[in-house]
């Protein structure tokens, strides 16, 4: 079978249609060069050329495998530069996992990031819930996974992603919506309420029964969801009231007022960048050195 040097010669030699000046060209002698020729015509078991003393010309069937000797070294080359910009992550793809309410703000950035630094690469996003994601990173099945903390795994490896305050959702009708300055987590006590799910949302689940329990404050759950989006829609309808992160306000819904929480400590909704240790995809390391090059958060 004929190799890629050969098809590289015949190709000098069928566009100067001249032995000495493509050799000159391919910087090598006329001899090994017409040697090269006889082989793949050998190979091949057809004549490429028509030879005389004066001059050089195609034969049709020269003519035909001129076409696709171009296109193969077209695509050898092609696949070389390929690998060559895998290896350095410069193509290839990433697999990014998000939460719903991860989207709102974080996701936005980091994709940024990626379509400037890395315009090569191929993004696919899947929405998952952190527990989806934390055991598709260990699998293999994510790259990379905007995740809710904590993540306990010691083979994943985590970054903060940022924070933000929590804010209340209320239907426009309600007496806490005229309301002035935060809401006090007291005024809650005792009003109806769309909680988050104590398994598909267990982070937030958690997050605000220990802000209840610390301020003695019993809501009435009315009912429990896992989605931001769902939960907003709930409270538009009038069913209760909702603590949702602050970036969920993007989600304008016109029956319903936001209001900044009063709580204590720092913004209490943290966010995580989450990776696979020993994970050998170089468009990941790449982004996640352009990542950490930020100012801020993702």
């Amino acid at each position: 079978m004929f190799t890629l040097n050969q098809l590289a010669n015949f190709v000098a030699v069928a566009e100067e249609l001249h032995f000495g000046r493509a050799a000159e060209r391919l910087r090598m002698t006329q001899p090994p060069l017409s040697r090269q020729i006889q082989l793949l015509e050998n190979d091949l078991k057809v004549r490429l050329f028509d030879r005389t003393n004066r001059s050089v010309r195609l034969t049709p069937a020269g003519r035909a495998f001129l076409v696709e000797a171009r296109r193969l070294l077209h695509q050898a080359d092609h696949a070389a530069m390929s690998v060559r910009q895998v290896s350095a992550g410069e193509a290839g793809s990433i697999t990014i996992g998000f939460t719903a309410a991860g989207a709102y703000a974080t996701l936005g950035g980091l994709l940024e990031v990626a379509r400037t630094e890395l315009p090569g690469v191929g993004v696919v996003l899947r929405e998952m819930v952190t527990r989806d994601q934390l055991e598709a990173l260990a699998e293999g099945g994510l790259d990379l996974g905007l995740v809710r903390p904590p993540v306990t795994d010691p083979d994943l490896a985590e970054r903060s992603a940022g924070r933000e305050p929590l804010l209340a959702a209320i239907p426009n009708d309600h007496p806490l919506a005229a309301g002035d300055g935060p809401v006090r987590l007291p005024e809650l006590d005792g009003q109806p309420f769309i909680m988050y799910s104590p398994v598909e949302a267990r982070y937030f689940h958690e997050l605000l029964i220990s802000l209840f329990r610390q301020a003695g404050v019993t809501p009435v759950y009315a009912q429990y969801l896992s989605q931001v989006h769902s939960i907003l829609a709930l409270v538009n309808c009038g069913w209760g009231l909702a603590l949702v992160p602050a970036a969920a306000a993007r989600l304008r819904y016109a029956g319903l007022t936001f209001r900044p929480v009063d709580v204590p400590g720092p913004d209490p909704v943290e966010l995580s960048l989450t990776w696979r240790r020993g994970n050998d995809n170089p468009a990941l390391a790449r982004l996640l050195r352009h990542l950490g090059e930020g100012a801020g958060p993702v």
